[in-house]
């Protein structure tokens, strides 16, 4: 299943293509960011891929498939490329990443971010993006069940 939030905490479950490309759409200041997860039982691990509406109007892009060491980032001006970009991957469509110069970020994620991220009882909780780092371009360093 397919559940897409965004950052003000408006969630669609069972996200459509429409439902993320009018979410896509509405990103602004404020409401700058965006994630669609990928949530299966059977499939352990994160597999999400997020937006994030930069000051700069450009749209950065990453996705996680399945674990922390395999964060992708990059970056673009065309929202219709993060258009494609998100919807090709929530359908698994080959090819999704071409036409996208992705950089593996995962060593921003250690093991123990990921273990902080649990509690008590095993499971997981989703933390807020963050959006800061020294060359403006960091991670949106989301952690989702």
């Amino acid at each position: 299943m397919l559940i897409a939030t965004n950052e003000r905490g408006h969630v669609v479950k069972r996200a459509t293509k429409p439902a993320i490309g009018m979410m896509l759409a509405r990103l602004q200041r404020g409401d700058a960011h965006m994630v669609v997860e990928r949530v299966d039982e059977e499939r352990p691990g994160s597999w999400y891929i997020q937006v994030l509406l930069r000051e700069n109007n450009t749209y950065q892009l990453e996705y996680r498939d399945g674990v922390p060491e395999q964060h992708f980032q990059t970056m673009t001006v065309s929202q219709e490329k993060a258009l494609a970009a998100l919807l090709g991957w929530a359908i698994a469509k080959p090819g999704w990443k071409d036409g996208f110069m992705w950089n593996n970020i995962g060593e921003q994620f250690s093991s123990s971010d990921h273990a902080a991220s649990e509690s008590a009882d095993g499971a997981e909780r989703t933390t807020a993006p963050d959006h800061s780092d020294q060359d403006g371009q960091g991670s949106m360093a989301r952690t989702v069940q």
